[in-house]
């Protein structure tokens, strides 16, 4: 969840992997003076502002404070164990909590003693309770490598025996923002895979090259794709090519840039959220299938990467905001080399028909727009409002107008009026969507997003038991938050 350096990389360690540095953006943009965290650089234990009590935006939702996190790591994960639906919490060094959602309080049962893992940024059970954790480790001349760990119960003993699933050999981290590494884990509803999500190492596809230590370097055979493992191996070895990776039949997807979170539907479908650049692009939905390409980063939230055309003129690009870390940097340039485009289908997001999360940069006037008022759809959601915490009615619990739907959160606060900061744009962002999915054949689906709980304080996971939906906070007291939707 990496993604900003100095200002920018103060935040780094933890935005390397994920969508933190939208916040830092925004923090700046409306105070100025403040250098805050967007990559939320996990080495500086601060929290992000202050606590906010989210709010309901229908009579019929209820939100209460089930307890606040708040300690020298960030929170990162909340998941839950599927046999008996006790909840769990992740801090990036590596805690685990059990919580008691009877006395709103926390236990302590597992930390990087126990697994090995000192920086994570992944965390999923499945469904025999073993327990999957993601992590990343820094080497030498800026490299870095991935580590999966599980935790398996011992049925003699009850204790949790951890052990390495796979480790990936070094490879080349950019050494900016945008160092995403392996960060978003699910379990296949068989037990069988899990899903990891190892991020770009670009903000679009640029070259990298760490100050000519790896020259003319964009994405690796590592980076900008899903991994499919077995939940069965051990000292699994993840080699930085593609080719190698594909053979071995660990390739689930390619050309995502970050899906942080993943997610099953009630038809077994699994979808994915995307993290868009710092130009003004689009977030995605996506629904993942094996062997698909996202498109990234030809294709970035519906649209054309423009600068993979010989004639690209970043000074006459509208959708580059000055406030944001890969155009200050001039990221954004001619670039003759770009690599072209791959044969065959890029698969496009999900579009967006509003009514909310579904504004727009019009690339020909630079003017802000809503794609719902104008009739239109787009993908999928509004440029920077970093989705996470994706989550479903599995069970088909909840009342008719959510029944088996979605919900996702977004992490970084905009602005609902206007564009004065780099966050989502007439888009308040901090928020739990409700996602009302429907198919397109057998191509895609497309969703209308509403907005129904907003006020969180960079809402960074969820987890969801029956009707209720439980919201795990990165910034303020590092709330959770349990969101009562309305049963049948």
């Amino acid at each position: 969840m990496n993604k900003t350096k100095s200002s920018n990389q103060v935040q780094r360690r933890f935005t390397d992997n994920f969508p933190l540095k939208r916040f830092f953006f925004a923090v700046q943009a409306v105070l100025f003076t403040i250098t805050l965290l967007f990559t939320i650089v996990i080495s500086s234990h601060s929290t992000i502002g202050v606590n906010p009590t989210p709010v309901a935006l229908r009579p019929d939702i209820q939100v209460r404070n089930i307890l606040n996190t708040l300690s020298d790591s960030p929170s990162v994960r909340i998941v839950k164990d599927p046999r008996n639906n006790t909840l769990y919490y992740l801090k990036q060094n590596g805690d685990i909590y059990q919580v008691n959602l009877g006395s709103s309080t926390s236990t302590l049962v597992y930390n990087s003693s126990n697994h090995n893992v000192g920086e994570t940024q992944g965390m999923a059970i499945g469904p025999n309770g073993t327990i999957y954790l993601v992590g990343n480790a820094d080497l030498v001349n800026n490299q870095t490598k991935a580590i999966i760990v599980k935790g398996v119960i011992n049925p003699a003993t009850g204790q949790r025996i951890w052990s390495v699933l796979a480790k990936s050999t070094g490879y080349p981290k950019s050494k900016t923002a945008y160092d995403h590494r392996f960060n978003g884990v699910i379990v296949s509803l068989d037990g069988n895979f899990i899903y990891v999500n190892s991020g770009s190492r670009t903000d679009h596809g640029e070259v990298q090259s760490v100050d000519g230590l790896y020259p003319d370097t964009r994405e690796v055979g590592l980076t900008a794709c899903i991994l499919r493992l077995p939940t069965n191996g051990t000292n699994l070895f993840l080699a930085n090519n593609r080719a190698t990776l594909k053979t071995a039949g660990y390739i689930f997807v390619e050309g995502t840039r970050n899906t942080f979170d993943m997610a099953f539907a009630p038809n077994g479908d699994l979808f994915g959220t995307e993290n868009g650049p710092d130009r003004d692009m689009s977030e995605e939905l996506n629904w993942l299938r094996l062997g698909g390409n996202y498109g990234f980063p030809w294709r970035i939230g519906g649209t054309d990467n423009p600068q993979q055309f010989p004639n690209y003129n970043p000074a006459n690009d509208r959708l580059l905001d000055r406030r944001f870390n890969a155009v200050k940097k001039g990221y954004y340039r001619n670039d003759p080399t770009f690599p072209v485009r791959p044969a065959g289908n890029l698969i496009e997001p999900i579009p967006n028909l509003g009514p909310d999360a579904d504004s727009y940069r019009d690339p020909l006037d630079g003017r802000v727009k809503d794609t719902s008022v104008l009739g239109q759809s787009f993908s999928t959601f509004t440029a920077h409002r970093s989705p996470l915490g994706l989550v479903f009615d599995r069970l088909g619990v909840m009342s008719p107008e959510f029944n088996r739907d979605g919900f996702m959160l977004s992490w970084t606060p905009g602005d609902p009026t206007g564009e004065t900061i780099a966050g989502p744009f007439k888009d308040p962002g901090q928020d739990l969507l409700h996602l009302k999915l429907s198919k397109i054949g057998t191509t895609n689906y497309k969703l209308n997003a509403t907005r129904i709980v907003k006020g969180f304080s960079n809402p960074v996971d969820a987890e969801i038991i029956g009707n209720k939906i439980y919201v795990l906070e990165y910034g303020g007291n590092r709330g959770i938050w349990e969101i009562s939707i309305p049963t049948n």
